[in-house]
């Protein structure tokens, strides 16, 4: 449906009625797939808004007005430009907010399983002072595609979920003035979408109605999910920062790549880099000059995960700073260092100004300023008027190796245990809320968990803003889920979602691994070299990371585990298989993990095990879908991972889920999945308190942490002191 809509806009906008339009599936390109690239490009740098001296921010997040898209005619908003005008022109129109899903929100049963297109709008204002500046609008995440016009001009599209995108729109605005915002968003899913899906005919009462279908266990929110941010630029700014950090001796090193954008040709604009400890103390004495350079932090403060440090997470500021000179370089250019890069098709070694020359090294133009020279000079030539862009990004010092059977941190061997999670809470949908958040990661550090994956696709920038802050160990995961059907098109899509991922989440210390995909077929034929190529896709965009897949196939038929740096994965034994039966877990998974060991020598992980529970079922004995059954699968598990943990490959556990979550609706779900510890509202069940003893006994085992006083009511002098 969406391929049709961007074939069908130009059209639309000149004028064109166009023939009725039907809604088939994409035409899926079953011949065999490319030929791997050489070296991907890395995408255009696009930095997290924050304010600064140079910067600012306006949200755009409120109430909306909101309008579906008739079922019958899903392309009728283009047909008669919605875009060109307020959306109250065409219709009534409801409030939704943003952000947030829309399905949950109202009474209707049509929107809650609207397949197609909706449409938001709303105006804003933007004040003179503006007009000297880029403005850009940028949406954290919209699901699944999303286009958007600003006063009735198309300024971007998007197509997939959980990732941000941004467009410049200074040319569009009205300074000083109201501006209108039109954003059609659709949630069709198809075989070459990430994550995929169909669209089926389905014959109903009153005739025939096309229905999305998925085989992935969650529902497919949909909306403008994220914050929806206005921010400034100066027209020379700070596109995309890329920090690198390690540890030799006594000394941290970070090593930075700022790319700047807005030159004019033959512009030089110079950039002067510093580094502030948690307490904004320099930790670097001397600036650095460059847009590429390495800074060295003498007995730096290491950033550590949860359970390894007293203060985990520790972070500094990296804070760059890009001017367009124009006098008075002497404050700003220490002698005999190179203090300005711009890249230029034709330059030679020649004497500019008195005390600085240019020289071209490997096709970069380098500004040096001679030691003798103590004269101001001027760059007029350059630069019309002196404009400085400041940006800061928070970083953490520390170095991430892996071997054939363990993953390092600062050179000590990581034990990750935590869960899979889903961003998903009640009314809400898949929509930030901070409260949900903030409550969240109370009750993953109550519990003592040191990790999680972002199942199954990338969460929001402010929730790894908290995992930096906090240490919690993250599996970075792309929106990719039971990948099959694999075709030329959805590789290409499939390479997109992670070079986008990676783009954001590069210089983030808590990303420790990308995931590739959940539960991909990698038992088909094409799915060795479909699955090579993503692995080498995002292995040359960060060598610096492992990259794994939660696997579900069986050892002996998987075809992608020999492309991994680490081996994930899913099994619900006594659950899917062998239902009721705990007797069956412990020496299958035993068997399991070692079987994947053998196969491809490399570190192991479990990635998903858990049975769903019903909040207050309880029997005696444990029986399938009460707490007590919950609780006594997770612990045969663990009796399993402790005699794999002596084993010396297996380096996690994490269970499957956090919380309570929305599916679609079938007959084996009650209200949704149900295996989380939490509730869907955040609170406990029965086997939360026995996963809190297992991962805080963990802790004080492998990392030598005091166990919290509050894990045990008192029960008698002898019973306390013989568990401790």
């Amino acid at each position: 449906m969406w391929c049709l809509t961007f074939l069908f806009i130009s059209a639309v906008m000149g004028g064109e009625s166009g023939p009725e339009i039907e809604y088939p599936e994409t035409p899926i390109e079953y011949s065999p797939l490319p030929r791997e690239e050489e070296a991907p490009s890395p995408l255009p740098g696009m930095l997290y808004p924050r304010e600064s001296e140079s910067r600012e921010v306006k949200s755009l997040d409120g109430m909306w007005d909101f309008v579906i898209s008739p079922t019958e005619d899903s392309l009728k908003g283009y047909k008669e430009a919605w875009f060109a005008d307020e959306l109250s022109k065409v219709g009534k129109v409801m409030q939704m907010p943003v952000p947030s899903s829309y399905n949950d929100i109202t009474t209707s049963r049509d929107l809650r399983d609207h397949v197609g297109a909706v449409w938001y709008h709303r105006t804003f204002f933007v004040p003179p002072s503006w007009r000297e500046q880029r403005v850009f609008v940028r949406f954290g995440s919209v699901n699944y595609l999303a286009q958007v016009w600003v006063n009735g001009g198309l300024v971007t599209n998007h197509e997939m979920g959980h990732l941000p995108f941004e467009a410049e729109i200074s040319s569009y605005l009205v300074y000083g003035g109201k501006n209108r915002i039109t954003v059609v968003v659709d949630n069709t899913l198809l075989q070459t979408s990430v994550p995929q899906g169909k669209i089926m005919d389905l014959a109903v009462d009153n005739g025939t109605i096309h229905t999305q279908t998925y085989t992935f266990d969650f529902f497919n929110y949909a909306g403008i999910h994220r914050p929806v941010l206005l921010h400034t630029k100066p027209r020379v700014y700070i596109e995309d920062i890329t920090v690198r950090t390690g540890v030799i001796g006594d000394t941290g090193i970070v090593k930075y790549i700022i790319q700047p954008a807005g030159l004019h040709e033959n512009e030089v604009p110079i950039c002067r880099v510093t580094l502030t400890d948690a307490e904004d103390i320099l930790a670097v004495k001397e600036p650095v000059y460059g847009f590429s350079g390495t800074l060295h932090v003498p007995y730096p403060n290491l950033w550590w995960p949860r359970g390894m440090s007293s203060e985990p997470g520790y972070l500094y500021t990296l804070k760059g700073r890009v001017v367009r000179p124009s006098h008075d370089y002497d404050t700003c250019c220490p002698p005999n260092e190179y203090w300005a890069t711009v890249s230029v098709a034709r330059a030679e070694k020649r004497r500019l100004y008195d005390g600085l020359t240019f020289e071209k090294n490997r096709g970069v133009l380098m500004i040096r300023r001679e030691l003798f020279s103590r004269e101001p000079m001027s760059l007029r030539a350059l630069a019309n008027d002196s404009k400085v862009d400041v940006y800061r990004l928070p970083i953490g010092i520390r170095t991430l190796t892996w071997t054939n059977t363990s993953l390092l941190l600062n050179d000590k061997p990581v034990y990750m245990r935590g869960f899979g999670r889903h961003e998903d809470s009640i009314l809400r949908g898949r929509g930030l809320d901070l409260v949900t958040v903030a409550r969240d990661h109370e009750l993953l550090q109550w519990i003592g968990a040191n990790a999680y994956r972002t199942s199954h696709y990338p969460y929001s920038d402010e929730v790894l803003d908290i995992t930096d802050r906090l240490g919690f160990l993250i599996i970075d995961e792309c929106p990719s889920v039971d990948t099959e059907n694999f075709s030329p098109i959805l590789l290409s899509r499939h390479k997109d979602s992670l070079s986008e991922l990676i783009r954001r989440d590069k210089n983030r210390p808590s990303v420790i691994m990308w995931s590739l995909a959940n539960e991909p077929r990698t038992q088909l034929p094409e799915a060795g070299e479909y699955f090579k190529q993503v692995a080498h896709h995002t292995k040359a965009l960060d060598p610096t990371r492992p990259v794994t897949i939660a696997i579900a196939r069986a050892v002996q038929e998987d075809k992608a585990g020999e492309y991994l740096d680490v081996i994930s994965f899913n099994r619900y034994n006594a659950w899917y298989n062998n239902p009721g039966r705990l007797d069956t877990i412990t020496s299958r998974v035993i068997g399991e993990a070692e079987a994947w060991h053998r196969k491809y020598n490399k570190p192991v992980l479990m990635s998903e095990y858990g049975a769903d529970t019903i909040p207050g079922l309880h029997e005696l004995p444990e029986y399938i879908w009460s707490e007590e059954y919950q609780t006594e699968l997770l612990s045969k598990h663990f009796k399993a991972f402790d005699q794999l943990r002596n084993e010396g490959f297996f380096i996690g556990e994490f269970i499957w889920n956090f919380a309570d979550f929305r599916t679609a609706q079938t007959f084996i779900r009650v209200g949704g999945n149900k295996k989380g510890v939490f509730t869907r509202d955040r609170q406990p069940k029965m086997a939360a308190y026995h996963v809190r003893k297992r991962y805080y006994f963990l802790q004080k085992e492998l990392d030598g942490t005091e166990i919290p006083t509050d894990l045990e009511n008192y029960i008698s002098h002898y019973s306390f002191h013989s568990k401790l």
